[in-house]
Order: C-alpha cells, then sequence, then structure tokens
C-alpha cells in the first residue's frame, strides 16, 4: 500500500511540474499543495518536493513530517543550508525564505494546528509515530 501512495504522490507532483501547475494544485485528498523547489545541499542540484500548506497571513506553512519517519526529509536539511528558494502555488513562483520552527518556538502551536487542520489531523499522527520534533517551516515571501 505504502508503493502505491508513494507512486501515486509521485505522479501528481509529475503532473503539477508538467502542467506549470495549471493541474495538481489540489492533492488526491484536496489538499491544497505547493512545490518548494530547493538546491541539494551536498550535490548543489536543484531539487522539487510537492508538500501540502497552509497560509499563515502572507506566509505558506509546510511540515517536515516525512510520514512519520524517524527521519526528517531531506529538503529540510537542503531549506537548513539554503533558506532562500522559491515555491510554486499553482501556476505562480514566489522567492521565499524558509525559517524551519520547533515546539520552543512561541508560535510553533498555532502554527502546527493550522497545517495539520489543513492535512486532516495527518500530521498529529505521524508525530505519535516519531520520537523527533515534526518542524513546521515557515515560507515568507521575500519582497
Amino acid at each position: 500500500m505504502a508503493d502505491l501512495f508513494s507512486t501515486a504522490l509521485r505522479a501528481h507532483q509529475w503532473l503539477y511540474e508538467k502542467s506549470d501547475g495549471y493541474v495538481g494544485h489540489r492533492l488526491l485528498f484536496g489538499n491544497p499543495t505547493l512545490l518548494l523547489r530547493t538546491v541539494g545541499r551536498k550535490t548543489g542540484q536543484p531539487r522539487t518536493s510537492a508538500l501540502t500548506y497552509a497560509r499563515d497571513g502572507e506566509d505558506y506553512l509546510v511540515t517536515a513530517s516525512n510520514g512519520g519517519s524517524p527521519r526528517p526529509p531531506g529538503w529540510l536539511a537542503n531549506v537548513k543550508a539554503a533558506p532562500e528558494c522559491e515555491i510554486q502555488v499553482g501556476h505562480r513562483r514566489i522567492p521565499v525564505t524558509a525559517r524551519p520552527t520547533y515546539p520552543d518556538d512561541s508560535d510553533y502551536a498555532r502554527r502546527w494546528t493550522l497545517v495539520d487542520k489543513v492535512n486532516k489531523g495527518r500530521y498529529t499522527q505521524y508525530q505519535k509515530m516519531t520520537d523527533r520534533p515534526i518542524s513546521v517551516v515557515v515560507l515568507s515571501p521575500r519582497k
């Protein structure tokens, strides 16, 4: 079942990219999805990840859940190494600065509630599956 889900997510991202965002803004379950474009910290190669997001004012919020895995997703290390990146929301490309936040951040709980609601409580389930604190990454548009 996990293989089928992974294949569906890859197909969704491929469609999102190939249609220049005209198809794919909503994930399989209706969740709003953006494309996070980073640079690989080790390879220097461009990387793209399709991620469910929530809004917090002008900011976009994504969650480094990696499905509750003990290891965070690779894109998290990429944005820590190079926080100036780009997102695509629908067909719009937006330069952003990424800032990972954790439970010790004063706004973390409020942001967690926003992203968990958009993802229908799945992030709370993922947090129960791992001991690592799952980061909520704030993507702030650059002016």
